[in-house]
């Protein structure tokens, strides 16, 4: 991912660069030729899914586009590290040393094993709620991930994620599974996480975005540096609450979505959230020059 953009845009080269030498390693060497097992590594994942994201960011730039020119820039999950970057908060370095240590920091949390992440299709999130809650007996069980109206994420304790799958099953969920994830991610468990995460961001630059970053946790915008740096440590253990980021930015007029950086599973989200937003991916050159052209 984002090889062709850092062929054909130097910009977007010197992005991969800069996550290279800020990591003090050639992470651009694994996206590009390294397997799948390394890359997918949270500590690996997280600023390389970042690094494309800000190499699509910056061919856009080359051709004119500006992140002024959006009422809004929002993230899910790790992806609001680089909405904080494209804004202009923070630099693509810091942005892929905060990551890299988030990775980290989340995988180190729990030991593997003992946390576990599960699907819940067809559940609204007041039900899949209530579901975790059921579930928890006494563990931790808490609804991780608000994504779109027909799809919740829990978190916790293996055995009580195993047991909110059986629960929402008998509930109607269309569908219910456990997730190939690596730790427990967005609830109490990773609270050693955010306790490692509000060291290191207090150790970082950080600036006003240019625009105002919809944060994950109050799905709404923030544009105070000294805010956005405290919502990243309540993000750690907190709720992605992307279904109701998506809501309140259509609320406010947004009618047109850009997917800047790999994959096109946000669009997908949103499509379900609100089919009156018009969703375009930009990954590639080509996607560079679709949205460009007029």
């Amino acid at each position: 991912m984002g090889r062709a953009l850092a062929d054909a845009y130097p910009a977007a080269r010197a992005v991969f660069e800069e996550v290279d030498e800020a990591l003090g390693e050639a992470l651009s060497n694994l996206i590009w030729e390294g397997d799948a097992e390394t890359l997918t590594l949270t500590a690996n994942a997280q600023p390389a899914l970042m690094a494309t994201s800000m190499a699509a960011m910056r061919a856009l730039e080359a051709e004119g586009v500006k992140v002024t020119d959006a009422a809004f820039v929002a993230g899910h999950s790790l992806g609001e590290y680089s909405a904080l970057a494209a804004a202009g908060a923070l630099s693509v370095g810091d942005a892929a040393r905060l990551l890299r240590t988030r990775g980290r920091a989340m995988q180190e949390a729990v030991p593997v094993g003992v946390g576990a992440m599960a699907a819940l299709l067809g559940l609204d999130f007041d039900t899949a709620r209530a579901v975790a809650e059921e579930a928890a007996q006494g563990e931790v069980c808490q609804a991780a991930n608000d994504n779109d109206p027909s799809q919740v994420v829990v978190s916790g304790h293996k055995a009580a994620v195993e047991r909110a799958v059986e629960i929402a099953k008998g509930k109607g969920a269309k569908r219910a599974m456990l997730l190939p994830v690596s730790a427990p991610f967005h609830c109490d468990l990773m609270a050693p996480a955010a306790e490692v995460m509000a060291s290191a961001l207090a150790e970082v630059a950080m600036s006003d975005p240019a625009v105002p970053v919809v944060a994950n946790v109050r799905a709404e915008a923030v544009s105070d540096a000294a805010t956005i740096r405290a919502l990243l440590v309540e993000q750690v253990t907190g709720s992605v609450r992307w279904r109701e980021s998506v809501m309140w930015m259509s609320a406010q007029g947004v009618t047109e979505v850009w997917e800047i950086g790999a994959g096109k599973a946000l669009s997908g989200m949103i499509r379900r959230i609100d089919r009156e937003i018009a969703c375009s991916q930009v990954g590639t050159p080509e996607d560079v020059a679709a949205v460009t052209a007029g």
